[in-house]
């Protein structure tokens, strides 16, 4: 029965505090959703010599990694992948940024806007 209540009362709390809440926890969600996504392809690929033909492939994931891989879109390319966030914590996030050398090494090929200078994410 308590737990019932917090929850209740945290989802009144969430519905109070406004649509800046929620935006902002979109954007952090589908930054996580991103970075992790992006984790679990590459380990992929240098597990298996190759990124994954969908994220069904992907093995060994933790039990938040699910949450992650259900909020993007994956899709194999030639030569790596592209990957969109369809999700954050309720609704799409906006636009992401990030600085150049987050990209150094990866295999996916759409980037979302990229900031020219060299901010530690």
């Amino acid at each position: 029965m308590r737990m019932k209540l917090k929850c209740y009362l945290l989802a009144l709390l969430l519905m109070l505090s406004g649509c800046d809440f929620q935006q902002e926890a979109d954007q952090q969600f589908g930054d996580q959703h991103f970075k992790t996504a992006i984790a679990l392809i590459e380990l992929h690929k240098t597990r298996f010599g190759e990124y994954p033909a969908n994220l069904e492939q992907i093995k060994y994931i933790g039990a938040w990694d699910p949450m992650a891989l259900q909020s993007v879109q994956y899709q194999k390319q030639a030569d790596g992948y592209t990957l969109e966030v369809s999700r954050g914590w309720i609704a799409k996030p906006g636009e992401f940024a990030y600085p150049p050398e987050f990209w150094q090494g990866l295999g996916i090929k759409n980037r979302p806007h990229t900031k020219p200078t060299s901010e530690s994410y």
